[in-house]
This record gives C-alpha cells, structure tokens and sequence, in this order.
C-alpha cells in the first residue's frame, strides 16, 4: 500500500509530506483547492508523462517520491527482482522533473527508465477516473480477470502445458521435415562422404599418434650417420683402453699408484661399455625403417585431406561419420520417421484442444457467475437499467495461444434495448466510474494492486446511490488499501481516514496544502460538504448521524 507521498514544487503544491493508513482514505476539498494536482503528482511518481507544465513557476525542479509498503509474494517484488531493484524493504520511487521538461526517475535510489517506472506504477497502484483507458477499461487484462475470478488456475495451467507440448512436437516435425528436405538433395554427396568415412576408419587420438611416429622416424634418419660414427668411435676407444689396462695390469705391482690407475681403467672400460649398450638401443630405436615411414605418411596425409574437406580437426572425423551414417539411416527410414513425428503432433494438438475446450468451458461458467455478480451491484448504483455481459469470442485457429481460444471482453449497454459496447464506449463519465465501481466489487476476490484510486466516481449522484457507493468503497477497502477523491458526504463519511485539501494565498501566491482530519474536524468538513459554505447545526447533526452510520 502507498505509505508516504512527499511533493516539492508541483503547481500550487510547494512542499508536502503526507503519510497514509490503510484502509479507505477520503481526499475532500472545494472545487479548485488542487485535487487534481495532487492526482497528477502522484501519476508522475507513478510513470505518466512528464509534463514541464507541473513544475511550480519561479522553481527549477519538481520532485514526487512515493513509498510503498507491499508483501514478499506481491508481483512488483518479481518486478524489482528481475532488474536487481528488490532490497525487501519499502518500495521507493522517486520522480524528478525540471522546468525544461527533463526527467529522471528512482527505485530504491537506482535509476529506472519510464518504461519500467510505468510498469511498476500499474503493478502498486490501480487508478480508476472517469477518462482512465487503462485498467479494467482495457481488454487487454479482461481475460486474465477472468481467470482469476474464476479459480481457473489449473485449467490455465493445463492448457499452456498442452500448447508448449504441442509446439515442441510442430517443432520438431518442422525440422526433421527440414532435415529430410536437405538431406534428400544431398542424397549423392552423403552416401559418398559416409562411404568415403567408413573406409578411412579414423580412429580417435590417430593423427596425433602418427605425427609421434614419422618425427621420430625422420630424426632417426636424421643422424643415422652420426651414431654409426659414435659407435665406431667408441668402439676403437674401448679397444684401446682394454690394451691399456692389460699392459698396466703386468706392471701395476711396481708401485701402489700403478694400482690405483688401473683400477680407474677399469671403471672406464665399465663405463665405456655402458655407453656402447645405450647406443645401440638408440641406434635401434631411431632406426627408420623407409617403408613403415611412408606408410605413416600415407596414412596421416589421408587423415589431414579428409579433415581438411570437411573443415573440422581429424580427431573429429570419427563422430562426423556416425552423423552423417545417421544421417544415411534417417534418410532410408524418411517417410516412416516423418509419419511417426506428424502423429505426435496431431495427438499433441488434440490434447492442446481438450485443455483448451476445458478451459473455455471453464471460462463461460466463470463469465456466468461474474455476470451475475456485477449485475447485483447495478441497481444500488442508479444502474438499474443498464445490462453487463462478459463477451467470450472464438478466435481465429492463426490467433490460439497457450491462453485459450478466446478473447475475453467486458461489455455494457446502458439502455433497454441499446446493444452491448465496451467499456471504453459508455458517453456518461458518471455512469462509467460506477461500473468500473461494481466491477471491482464484483472481482474484488481476484486481487489487485496494493492501493486503488477512484478520482471523483460520485459525481452526478447523491442520497442512496452516493451511500451505495461508500458502502462499496469500504468493501473494497477491506481487500487493498483504497483512495478516493470525493464531493460526497456519504462517500467522506465511510472513510477510515480523512485528508481536507485546501488552497492559500499569502503574498499573491497560491499554495494547496493537504491536512489530516480529526474526529471533530472531519465531522465539521462532512456538514460543509452538505450544506456548502455556511454549516448550520443541522448539517452538523446530520454528518454525525453519516459519522455514526460508517
């Protein structure tokens, strides 16, 4: 519900600060005293067009903030969740105007374009004048009133699951139609690349294993002479240090290093033999054989060709050819697969249709019901002679969504014998703001914005019908947090709480100010509303009986 409102610099409006209770709030005044203005004010902070024309004149900037106390579940939680704006706590919405026209708006101090600023305005706040399009005037929203209304929860559920299984089987029918269109055209060039595949065998990690192979090979031939040179070397090495140490060896008793070098001879022999062996295991490992090396080019330079045709790496090869053999396999199966995927899309679109017959039927005892609801509350309202009907229209099979068949409107004739209209279509403001009155009354169940405004809805009528109206006014309040702006005493006197809006002038400028009544106060503003500017002690006897009566 709307909590604080503060306005700087709006009009007449030069600095307010206003806190509201739940409940049904009244706004009375006399005519003139800016009623209007504060409507507008609100309507900016709530995402209307900014209109330079409202910043107060001699100032540079206007500013409305509104804050909003609402529960976790409320839908502009989601809302703010969804733009990173939700911090739990009040909802503060902040709308700055300057005299040449620019604008800037906050949430929770993060700024907001106008286009969400309007989508969460209409998510906190319903406002219903005698020239609001938008709301219950809109069919856009009438279906979905419906549904609510109606409990049809289940059945709206039902028939959104059935449309998205439905067009996940049109889907899927469309592409492998596609597929198979694609495919038969390239009939020729897929049996050769799957017969071209399946006689390469790739193998996976392959290329990798013979890029291994042929450089090991190639390095082996590489230096093929310079091992053979070594080996030689270390061969005549060792021959020469064995007929050295055999040579010490007779002479090594004359003296005790003679021993000591002959033991450091044989260390070398061990070593040099120990380097011969190592040598021929690498003679032999990097020994290339001319045959095997070009069979492994062979085999890579055909790996890399075909990897190179089909622009992918060779590793790859392998899985392209269980797709395109897939691919094959489909396409000889071709119209048996096709005829398979069309029946579970026609089975899909009968399920779609009884979901959907479930819940137009669902619809049309709902509508009954509303129909009957709404038509209760015409006759306390001086409606008595007008006729509501919730209007179901088939739509065109092109039009079907996972909603429904149907389009959903509220329609109305105010005459005996006139035909149904819109809403939208009503001539008398009077009679349209008591409609839209009964109507919500009527779906008041359904739920709705935190706070609802009804802009003068009393006007035109009086006695029983503006009591008529108080009395709905308080009902609805009983559900969300109502605002009206009234001239009726009956209307004022329902409230649970009371603001006077009232005009100044000092120094020949005018200012409008909002004051919060109390018991006397109020009683006192409700005898000037009967008896206009001169309350006499039966005016005030009567609005204590109004007082009274709430």
């Amino acid at each position: 519900m709307l909590t604080g409102l503060a306005i700087q610099n709006i009009v007449l409006i030069e600095a307010l600060a206003l806190e509201f209770a739940p409940g049904l709030v009244v706004l009375t005044g006399e005519t003139g005293a800016g009623k209007s203005i504060l409507l507008d004010a609100l309507g900016l902070v709530l995402g209307n067009r900014a209109d330079a024309a409202l910043v107060r004149a001699g100032t540079e900037t206007a500013r409305v903030v509104a804050t909003f106390e609402v529960a976790t579940d409320h839908p502009a939680r989601a809302l703010l969740a969804a733009n990173a704006l939700d911090d739990d706590g009040p909802i503060i919405v902040r709308r700055q105007l300057k005299a040449d026209g620019g604008s800037r708006a906050f949430v929770n101090d993060q700024p907001v374009s106008a286009a969400l600023l309007r989508e969460l305005g209409g998510a906190l706040v319903e406002i219903h004048g005698q020239h609001d399009e938008r709301g219950l005037l809109s069919p856009r929203g009438h279906r979905a009133l419906l549904d609510q209304f109606g409990g049809l929860v289940e059945a709206l559920a039902a028939c959104r699951a059935a449309w998205a299984t439905w067009q996940a089987a049109a889907a899927a029918a469309e592409a492998a139609q596609a597929r198979l269109a694609a495919d038969q055209r390239d009939r020729d060039w897929l049996d050769h690349a799957v017969a071209e595949l399946q006689a390469l065998a790739a193998q996976p990690g392959e290329e990798a294993e013979l890029a291994l192979a042929r450089a090991a090979m190639q390095k082996g031939a590489r230096i093929a002479d310079d091992l053979a040179a070594v080996a030689g070397q270390l061969h005549n090495g060792s021959a020469a240090l064995a007929q050295a140490a055999r040579r010490l060896d007779r002479i090594s008793a004359e003296h005790d290093l003679l021993a000591d070098a002959l033991a450091a001879l044989d260390r070398a022999l061990v070593e040099a033999g120990e380097a011969e062996t190592r040598l021929a295991q690498a003679t032999r490992a990097l020994e290339a054989d001319p045959a095997r090396l070009e069979a492994v080019e062979s085999r890579l330079f055909e790996l890399r060709a075909m990897a190179r045709k089909h622009k992918l790496e060779a590793d790859a090869l392998p899985a392209l050819a269980e797709t395109l053999a897939a691919r094959a396999a489909a396409l000889a199966a071709g119209e048996d697969g096709l005829a398979a995927l069309a029946a579970a899309v026609t089975a899909a679109q009968a399920g779609y249709g009884r979901a959907a017959a479930a819940l137009s039927a669902a619809r049309a005892a709902a509508a009954a019901r509303l129909d009957a609801a709404v038509a209760g509350e015409l006759a306390p309202l001086k409606l008595d002679a007008a006729r509501f009907r919730t209007a179901i229209t088939p739509l065109p099979a092109a039009d079907w969504g996972p909603d429904g068949q149907e389009r959903v409107e509220y329609e109305i004739a105010t005459n005996p014998g006139a035909d149904f209209a819109p809403l939208l279509k009503i001539a008398s403001g009077g009679e349209l703001s008591r409609f839209i009155l009964a109507l919500k009354v009527a779906l008041a169940s359904t739920g709705s914005a935190g706070t609802m405004i009804f802009d003068e809805i009393d006007r035109g009528v009086g006695g029983a019908v503006a009591s008529a109206i108080g009395e709905r006014l308080a009902r609805l309040a009983g559900q969300a947090q109502v605002l009206v702006v009234t001239h009726s005493p009956q209307v004022a006197a329902r409230g649970h709480s009371h603001w006077r809006i009232e005009k100044s002038s000092a120094g020949g400028t005018a200012r409008t100010n909002l004051r919060l009544l109390d018991a006397g106060s109020r009683q006192e503003e409700i005898a000037r509303m009967l008896s206009g500017a001169d309350v006499t002690p039966e005016a005030r006897a009567q609005a204590l009986r109004l007082l009274e009566g709430d």
